[in-house]
C-alpha cells in the first residue's frame, strides 16, 4: 500500500526528537555529530531519525566525502500548513458562531436582571 506524502510528513513529525532535529536544522545545515550533541543517544540513533526525515522529504543530506551535512527542506511543511489551513477556517467560523451565541446570552441575562 502506497503511503501519501502528507502521511509520511505527519509520521515523521510525530516524534519529538525529530521535531527537535528539524528545529536545529532550521538554523542551518549540520552534521550528524552536531545534531546529536543535545541528545542522549548514539550517532546511529540520530542517523535513523534523519533517515525518517529524509524519507518524508523534510531533510536532504549532502554528499561531501565523510561529512554528509543535513539540511531542512520546508516544502512538506507548507503542504501540512495548507492542509491545516482548511480546518483552521472551519474552527474560526465555529468560534465566531459561539462568540455570537454567548453575546446573545449576555443580552438575554441583562434583560432578565441577571448578572453575567
Amino acid at each position: 500500500m502506497a503511503v501519501d506524502r502528507l502521511s509520511l510528513t505527519f509520521g515523521a513529525l510525530a516524534d519529538p526528537t525529530r521535531r527537535a532535529i528539524l528545529a536545529r536544522l532550521a538554523k542551518g545545515g549540520a552534521s550528524v555529530t552536531e545534531i546529536a550533541k543535545p541528545f542522549e543517544m548514539s550517532l546511529p540513533a540520530v542517523s535513523k531519525h534523519l533517515k525518517v526525515l529524509e524519507r518524508a522529504g523534510l531533510v536532504t543530506r549532502g554528499k561531501e566525502a565523510q561529512w554528509r551535512p543535513a539540511a531542512l527542506e520546508a516544502a512538506p511543511l507548507k503542504e501540512i500548513d495548507d492542509w491545516v489551513e482548511r480546518y483552521r477556517v472551519i474552527w474560526e467560523q465555529r468560534l465566531d458562531r459561539l462568540d455570537e451565541y454567548l453575546k446573545e446570552l449576555q443580552v438575554k441575562e441583562k434583560r432578565h436582571g441577571r448578572k453575567g
